[in-house]
């Protein structure tokens, strides 16, 4: 009989006992696995002292691949990087379980020992995580070892009954020979997803949504001024002026939102400062507040990209913080430092200088989004994200400039000013339009120099100075519009914006790495008679 069809346990003695079929085994190894997994989650999420195995294996994945590779998934996979990295893991999670599977109903000691040792990868890349409780996570590391252990045990030792009875009985109806095993699945299938989604619910998402709702953002002292007639063409497709939160991008490295509750959440402000303080979300809510529209993009957005949004946040200035701590001299660089160990720097000058910096609590008039930094964040204009927008922020450290932030070992410039840049919305690339009377419209942006111009050109045709959207503020983007007579045909059209500083978006085109792209937009249609 072939190996692949069935197989047999060897056992001490050297006998082999009544075989297993492949199919059994491999479904007893992938559900014995889940249920392992699922009672870690559970626990994780109770506890609340350990981290998901599941999240921190991700996580050493993140921080171990070089980065040419993170730059290659983000630009490939833009916001769903994530969600396919975790679908990676759980494929490979059950593909070992299958092979483990496999291996137990051949020799069950290996194959319950390859349980364990992946379960010790589980639990080795938990230790990891910033403020794991140890002793925690390697205790609930050998519980889940042991459920699916257990579990695996006595899925085999079903299913080697049930050939034992058919063997012994020929006749007897095939139905009853699976029932048996058929009935332990699907217990221990129910099992994993109850205990896996019990862990995800423990994690205290549904709390914390009621918390957020019932956070009243104070009144800011400088308010952000009224959005002026015109700053919104409200033009179909046409991205915007503000980004709904729920819409707005996200890219950090972060494989799980952390939930964190605002009652047992501080801040530090500490390093290269005389008087290092701590603050604790109430008093942080009770400090003068200020309002600011400001664009913020992402490092890996490529040219005509749409890791970009634009909101109205609100905070404590950063100024005032950095006053308060008294920044001692040589302390060049604010690192900012997350609940999760992310850490961004930039100059402390620029906090010093900007008065739209800030730790915001605040995204369009509600408190932050979790996916977006609650309980507080780093919100600087002019900087791109990977040096300055922490979310999840736990501390404020005064550094010089010779400590490295998360992704500057990785590849990125240590100084991450962004570059004068606009995208065409409307029409979209490659779409197909009507003959006749069209709109090219899209957005602009430079935040702290603001958009003075946008140019657009069609075809090689000459340079046609656009319609400005009236300006809302100089650290947002600005929205523009062309009107086009659309002739029948494919063309090529293409924008370049001039920022407050004089500067013309450069048509020399540069990939992401390592300080951002540069090139002008180049989109083509088709236009039908």
């Amino acid at each position: 009989m072939s190996a692949s069809a069935e197989l047999g346990e060897q056992h001490p003695a050297g006998g082999v006992g009544h075989r297993v079929p492949a199919g059994r085994a491999a479904l007893s190894g992938l559900l014995a696995t889940a249920l392992g997994i699922g009672v870690v989650e559970l626990a994780a999420g109770a506890l609340g002292a350990m981290p998901s195995l599941v999240i921190s294996v991700g996580d050493t994945v993140i921080d171990s691949v070089p980065g040419w590779l993170e730059r290659a998934a983000i630009a490939a996979l833009g916001t769903n990087d994530k969600p396919v990295l975790l679908a990676s893991i759980a494929l490979v999670a059950a593909l070992l379980g299958v092979g483990t599977g496999v291996l137990a109903a051949r020799r069950f000691p290996l194959g319950a020992a390859a349980f364990v040792l992946f379960t010790a990868v589980g639990v080795a890349a938990g230790l990891a995580a910033p403020d794991a409780s140890a002793v925690l996570t390697v205790l609930v590391g050998l519980v889940g070892a042991a459920v699916g252990v257990l579990a695996l045990h006595l899925l085999l030792r079903t299913a080697r009954q049930e050939v034992a009875r058919r063997e012994a009985v020929p006749d007897a109806s095939p139905t009853a020979d699976r029932r048996g095993f058929l009935l332990l699945a699907g217990a221990t299938a129910a099992a994993a997803v109850t205990t896996g989604v019990g862990g995800w619910l423990l994690t205290g998402r549904e709390r914390l949504t009621a918390v957020r709702a019932a956070i009243r953002l104070p009144r800011p002292f400088r308010q952000a001024g009224p959005v002026p007639a015109g700053a919104d063409l409200e033009i179909p497709g046409l991205t915007p002026l503000f980004i709904p939160n729920s819409e707005f991008y996200r890219i950090d490295t972060a494989l799980r939102v952390p939930t964190i509750d605002p009652a047992g959440w501080q801040l530090e402000v500490r390093g290269m400062v005389d008087r290092p303080f701590t603050l604790t979300y109430d008093e942080l809510m009770e400090l003068p507040q200020i309002e600011a529209d400001v664009t913020l993009t992402c490092v890996s957005n490529e040219v005509g990209g749409d890791l970009v949004g634009n909101a109205r946040w609100q905070g404590v200035p950063l100024r005032a913080l950095l006053e308060r701590a008294g920044v001692q001299q040589g302390a060049t660089q604010l690192l900012g430092r997350s609940v999760d160990g992310f850490t961004a720097g930039f100059p402390t000058i620029t906090a010093l200088d900007l008065e739209e910096a800030m730790v915001a609590v605040g995204m369009n008039g509600e408190p932050l989004p979790a996916a977006h930094g609650f309980p507080a964040r780093l919100v600087v204009p002019g900087l791109y994200g990977y040096v300055s927008a922490t979310k999840w922020l736990s501390a404020i450290e005064l550094t010089d400039w010779d400590v490295d932030g998360y992704w500057i070992p990785r590849g990125w410039a240590k100084e991450g000013p962004i570059k004068t840049a606009s995208r065409i919305d409307v029409p979209r690339p490659g779409s197909a339009v009507a003959a006749g009377r069209q709109v090219i419209a899209g957005v602009a942006w430079a935040p702290t120099r603001g958009i003075e111009g946008v140019e657009v050109r069609v075809d090689d045709g000459p340079w046609q100075q656009a319609e400005l959207a009236e300006r809302l503020d100089v650290d947002c983007w600005r929205q523009w519009y062309l009107p086009w007579d659309a002739t029948p045909g494919r063309h090529v059209i293409a924008a370049r914006a001039t920022d407050g500083a004089g500067e013309v978006q450069t048509d020399e085109r540069t990939p992401v790495a390592p300080d951002g792209a540069s090139g002008y937009p180049v989109i083509e249609v088709v236009v039908a008679d």
